[in-house]
């Protein structure tokens, strides 16, 4: 029995002395006064508490030291900041305030250092450059929105009489259209291949970077290797051809020939191709499967939405397309999405870095550090949206909160998100083919996980069949 205490007390003792050396590593600067809060274990910090109880964790943390304090996650000392105009203004501020992107170690390595969410300066301004040619709103009327039209009817044939997978299926949808829009990649055994190394690349950015064989970081590491030879080889092949392409790939491998904004490396477009396909992927693909699963839980938005789109097809035959006009009609969907975006909290916060010591709300964060800015609890405010664990897409419509300067869900400043446009349209051209050609209803019991990804951990099944009421409502409309 005393054998049995003495080991008890030793590694009571280890435990606190290993927790007391992360303290002392970094939580104590001389005369520095750094936020409240705690560093946890070497190495590891405090990252599997806040992956696994990500909100729990952030809100605790808050209650007991505040609005900013710091932690130790993801490999990073990391400041975390709950302030919405503390936040407001450090995604307003540029570079020069000592603040640049800071995103976690395996992110980088994984995505590649020449992402566009990981550079500053000059590079960054020629690749924000560069992706603002392909998706500005002269792009998106005349290539992009066609393209995606042409895409999510075909992808959406065929789902009548099936039990289908929502997640799934969101999420082969968006790979494949950002494929297919990006190098105009069909459907086939090289989509297949690239799909496949994409969704092992996902599950690596958000690892801790330890790259042992069997870890998450591990295998996206390899995935990316995969990827850039996949890519590279694209561009080989496209540079030693004489056809033209009208794709994404065509226009970045052109970028900076007329001497207009500075020529990107075949690295630099092989990491922006990359950064596009997954930022795009974790939004839009979990922005639709919450946007099925919304609308499945509540009639009123559905019979609205489905309203708007109906009216939208009155005046087309079973064939033609949507048009720019046409999206620009979208009120209401653009509200379900913005909705959806805000209630399911796709992202939950940004990543800064320090470039110097960094004075905040009295504390100093020292240079090198990170600081969390977390944008998920401003999407519960209740003074910005009351009421607002309730799915209500109609307060979108009675007040613009996209003008509001907390409005941070595309993030702000001179990072806002150069995509925000395009894939508003495409989940809208996704919506609009679902609700007018389908019903559905949910299959079985549907678990969502809400961190550190929303997911269906269970998938998320529907029972699909024809709407069969389009003729009819065309019909009684033109009556």
């Amino acid at each position: 029995m005393s054998l049995l205490l003495v080991l008890i007390s030793v590694v009571v003792g280890m435990v606190g002395l290993l927790l007391w050396w992360n303290e002392v590593r970094y939580g104590r600067r001389g005369n520095v006064c750094l936020p409240p809060g705690t560093m946890g274990w070497p190495l590891f910090g405090e990252t599997t508490e806040f992956l696994k109880h990500g909100p729990s964790f952030m809100k605790r943390k808050g209650l007991r030291y505040g609005r900013l304090f710091r932690t130790h996650i993801l490999g990073c000392p990391t400041v975390a900041c709950m302030d919405p105009e503390l936040n407001r203004r450090m995604l307003l501020q540029g570079e020069s305030s000592g603040l640049v992107p800071g995103y976690p170690q395996s992110m980088l390595d994984i995505l590649g250092h020449n992402n566009i969410a990981a550079v500053h300066g000059p590079l960054h301004r020629a690749m924000r450059g560069a992706m603002l040619g392909l998706v500005h709103p002269a792009a998106i009327r005349a290539s992009l929105l066609p393209e995606i039209d042409a895409f999510m009817r075909s992808h959406l044939d065929g789902w009548s009489g099936c039990i289908v997978d929502v997640q799934a299926k969101t999420k082969e949808m968006t790979l494949l259209s950002a494929l297919n829009q990006i190098a105009g990649i069909t459907p086939g055994p090289l989509s297949d291949t690239l799909k496949t190394e994409l969704y092992t690349l996902v599950l690596g950015t958000i690892s801790l970077p330890i790259n042992l064989l069997g870890t998450r970081y591990y295998q996206g590491l390899q995935a990316r290797k995969k990827l850039v030879s996949m890519l590279e080889q694209m561009i080989t092949e496209r540079r030693s051809s004489i056809q033209a392409h009208d794709d994404m790939l065509d226009a970045l491998l052109r970028s900076g020939d007329d001497g207009a904004r500075e020529k990107l490396s075949d690295e630099q477009i092989i990491d922006l191709i990359i950064t596009l396909i997954y930022s795009g992927y974790e939004t839009m693909s979990t922005t639709s499967m919450m946007a099925v699963k919304y609308l499945s839980d509540h009639p009123r938005a559905l019979q609205d939405l489905r309203r708007e789109h109906l009216d939208i097809r009155k005046g087309k035959s079973s064939e033609e397309a949507i048009d720019y006009e046409d999206f620009k009609s979208m009120a209401f969907t653009r509200a379900v999405i913005f909705e959806t975006l805000r209630l399911a909290t796709v992202v939950n916060g940004l990543m800064r870095k320090t470039t110097q010591d960094v004075e905040m709300n009295g504390y100093v964060i020292p240079k090198g550090w990170r600081i969390y800015v977390h944008t998920r609890e401003i999407n519960y405010d209740p003074f910005m949206y009351p009421d607002p664990t309730t799915f209500n897409p109609w307060r979108w419509l009675e007040k613009n909160m996209e003008l509001h300067p907390h409005f941070m869900m595309f993030g702000g400043g001179g990072r806002m998100c150069p995509g925000k446009e395009v894939g508003t349209v495409e989940i809208a051209t996704f919506l609009h083919y679902f609700v007018t050609r389908y019903r559905w209803e949910e299959e079985g019991r549907n678990t969502i996980l809400r961190f550190p990804r929303v997911e269906a951990p269970n998938r998320l099944h529907i029972r699909v069949q024809d709407f069969t009421d389009l003729a009819a409502y065309i019909s009684h409309s033109l009556d």
